[in-house]
């Protein structure tokens, strides 16, 4: 392919990489996880998350690409994965998606020779400025000698960005991926715990530090996506400005405790109460957007999500049932894995747990 087909990979579907680390930048930690065979299923090797200088990632724009270079160097000196071959993402905001017919008869590389030719017509950016990916999907319903065909494009430099960043701490990206193709392909792993049927909806809200992402799946597939500034930062410059805390102090105490009475009722309880309002804002814009009126069900992911109690309030507030994502409850965990962090970090590994699973298994 094209060097500019090269670097977006935009599904799990085809031909795959081998054993991969899933690479997740986030706005304030990097996280690396590696999965490996294990039957039918994956066992969890290891995982690391390690927090980045702040900036250096701000609203998923990676800042300084040294400072997340050497984050990545030094979470995989901890993890000492088997293999140095990863997978990294990009949000979904810097995508572009379209989906195109084209002539079934052609081949792959027929199709890249033609998407180039014919790449100005869907792509509002100079050809030598972005990454293009394209995949066939299904025989289009309007002709069975065309086939429809997901075009992504991301700019290049979003993507270079990464694969700096990646090889500066010493890995080899073999996959750049889309944030919202990695969490769809986690869920595989948590369709069954909740027992959903295909026609149901589900509304994955990861939210994180900075940023609260929306995707809705229907049928295992991605149907509405949508990201917005907001996050557990608020919590933790509440916690820091009441209490005269560092930001690591802050986000340390909110973790493991011990912060005076107050801030259960005073701060912890109004900022639950903002999560609420924000995912049904968010689901309100789904909804005026569709035909849907309703979610079948709400995963919540991201850090915020193990806080206390919220995935209860979220469940009574919208009256809608609710789970706490942890994809690796039927994986085989390794002995390197501490088992009680996992499960309080296990909502924030979404992205890093399907980038993970580009690997051929």
């Amino acid at each position: 392919m094209l060097d500019i087909f090269a670097r977006l990979g935009i599904s799990g579907i085809g031909k795959k990489a081998g054993t991969l680390l899933g690479v997740d930048i986030s706005s304030k930690a990097v996280k690396i996880l590696q999965l490996s065979p294990s039957g039918k299923k994956y066992k969890l090797e290891n995982y690391v998350i390690h927090s980045l200088p702040a900036n250096s990632v701000v609203e998923k724009n990676i800042n300084d690409i040294d400072a997340v270079g050497d984050c990545i160097a030094s979470a995989v000196g901890i993890l000492k994965p088997s293999s140095k071959d990863a997978a990294v993402a990009v949000a979904g905001s810097t995508v572009i998606t379209k989906t195109i017919e084209m002539n079934a008869a052609l081949s792959d590389s027929e199709m890249e020779s033609q998407i180039v030719v014919e790449a100005d017509q869907y792509i509002p950016y100079p050809l030598d400025e972005v990454s293009i990916d394209f995949e066939r999907q299904e025989l289009s319903e309007h002709s069975p000698e065309r086939v429809e065909v997901l075009l992504a494009a991301c700019r290049r430099e979003n993507v270079d960005s990464r694969v700096n960043a990646l090889e500066l701490g010493g890995l080899e990206t073999k996959v750049v991926d889309i944030e919202a193709y990695a969490i769809e392909r986690t869920f595989k792993l948590l369709a069954q715990q909740i027992g959903l049927e295909d026609e149901q909806t589900v509304a994955i809200v990861d939210i994180g530090a900075v940023m609260m992402t929306l995707n809705v799946i229907l049928g295992g597939k991605t149907i509405y996506t949508r990201e917005q500034v907001f996050g557990g930062n608020q919590l933790t410059e509440e916690v820091q400005r009441r209490f005269s805390l560092s930001a690591v102090e802050a986000e340390t105490a909110i973790k493991r405790g011990g912060l005076p009475d107050e801030y259960e009722h005073e701060l912890l309880a109004p900022f639950k109460d903002t999560v609420v309002q924000q995912i049904s804002q968010t689901l309100q814009f789904f909804f005026s957007s569709s035909h849907y009126n309703e979610v079948d069900h709400i995963l919540l992911a991201g850090g915020v999500a193990a806080i206390e109690g919220l995935s209860d309030l979220v469940q009574e507030s919208l009256s809608t049932p609710v789970t706490v994502a942890n994809p690796f409850l039927d994986l085989t965990i390794s002995s390197k894995v501490n088992k009680a962090m996992l499960e309080n970090d296990a909502p924030s590994l979404m992205i890093a747990c399907g980038l993970a699973m580009r690997g051929e298994y």
